[in-house]
């Protein structure tokens, strides 16, 4: 029996026990092909960025941990480890791109006069693909991030050349999502905050109100830009006052009608953001999701199936938000095969997904709604130990990438034959 065979039968099986309590695998395997995932450029190279502006990355509270050779050195390089790491991963994808990963020839282009022309390559690679893409302004790794305030910070001028940074990054993103025909989601993330307890939190989010304020003036296009504000508890060098807390964000996303940024590291290590998801979504159209693995701090480890993703992953398919949930992902482990990272978190990420789709929804709630939790608790446990990785072997194979660990062999030779090259 081939491969293909035995996939095709193990698929056929299992299909037979889904349906004995209600779920049509082959139906789960479509509702998942039509999610798609935002694969993050910045895995590739440790978060660094193409400009040689002369700033850090510890210019912004972000850092990367090991130093695993071959990270991907221009565009050229980090395009192709795309392309290696995208055909191992099954479904619908698109990419994630930060501003300072543009391609400048060489020259000097200040972070407040950059535009479309500088992602050119990177739009006629996507639209080459067939994929859309995703932006974001790079608010950190610069000179004028170095005092860990941008958008808030007291002095005028670097507010103003924030500012214009983000105005920038929006008409870039409303170009890529003209040129690609699918609407890009452009997220403003932030460092801005103190490492130790602050005399006056009001006036840094006041300052950051105002700038925000003028970021979003010009009123989106929703057809080609998405505009999504992230927040977070705390950062590397601002553990007591992040300005762009949850409830400034959530307040500000609802009242200018714009997405509003979940990540998974960016709470509480106790706390998760499935449960915020239902919440959100009844004063929101959309929410922008960052899948990341936080362990005891916001350390951005790669997204494994765990129960923090699983639980997510059934709050969007139980809520039927899959067309209201951009899904994007946000880790940079320097440690292991970066490429590797990618396939890992993205397929766990799916898995995830597969997994909620596989659960008998109409059943449950209908135990729910006799309150027979009883047997509600009963069907959760029972779905734990039905085969879906035989479901998620036949989704790999109707997509062609590697189902199993056949993948990981891919990312050996390209070790072997590129990235130890470098």
């Amino acid at each position: 029996m081939s491969d293909t065979q035995r996939i095709e039968k193990a698929f056929e099986l299992a299909g037979e026990q889904y349906a004995a309590i209600g779920v049509d695998a082959a139906q789960a395997v479509e509702r998942l092909a039509d999610v798609p995932i935002s694969l993050h450029c910045w895995q590739g190279d440790d978060v660094g960025g193409f400009e040689n502006l002369g700033g850090s990355l510890s210019d912004g509270g972000l850092q990367a941990t090991g130093n695993y050779p071959g990270k991907a050195r221009t565009p050229a390089e980090l395009r192709a480890d795309l392309d290696r790491a995208m055909g191992l991963i099954p479904g619908k994808l698109r990419l994630n791109l930060h501003a300072f990963y543009g391609e400048f020839d060489g020259k000097a282009v200040s972070r407040d006069a950059i535009g479309p022309e500088h992602f050119a390559a990177w739009i006629a690679w996507a639209k080459a693909k067939g994929i859309g893409m995703d932006f974001n302004p790079t608010c950190f790794a610069h000179p004028k991030a170095a005092g860990g305030l941008t958008l808030a910070h007291p002095d005028r001028g670097i507010r103003d050349f924030w500012i214009a940074h983000c105005i920038a990054a929006r008409r870039i993103a409303a170009a890529v999502g003209r040129a690609l025909g699918s609407p890009c989601v452009n997220n403003v993330w932030i460092p801005d905050g103190y490492k130790d307890l602050p005399a006056d939190r009001k006036a840094p989010r006041e300052r950051l109100k105002e700038s925000l304020d003028r970021v979003f003036a010009e009123k989106a296009d929703a057809s080609v830009l998405r505009d999504a504000v992230e927040s977070k508890l705390f950062g590397i060098g601002s553990e007591c006052y992040v300005v762009g807390s949850h409830e400034f964000y959530l307040s500000y996303a609802v009242a200018n009608r714009l997405l509003y940024t979940l990540d998974s590291g960016h709470f509480h290590p106790t706390e998760t953001i499935s449960d915020k998801l239902s919440a959100i979504l009844l004063f929101l159209d959309e929410v922008l999701l960052h899948v990341s693995r936080g362990v005891r701090w916001d350390s951005d480890h790669v997204v494994i199936l765990g129960d923090d993703l699983r639980a997510i992953a059934q709050e969007i398919v139980r809520g039927d938000f899959t067309r209201r949930v951009h899904i994007g992902l946000d880790f940079f482990d320097a440690s292991i095969n970066r490429i590797a990272a990618w396939v890992i978190g993205t397929r766990s990420t799916q898995q995830a997904l597969l997994g909620a789709l596989l659960e008998p929804a109409a059943r449950l709630r209908e135990a729910e709604a006799a309150r027979d939790f009883t047997a509600r608790l009963a069907i959760l446990e029972h779905v734990k130990a039905l085969p879906a990785g035989a479901v998620w072997d036949y989704f790999c194979l109707k997509h062609d990438a590697p189902a199993g660990l056949r993948w990981l062999d891919e990312v050996r030779r390209y070790e072997r034959e590129v990235l130890s090259r470098r």
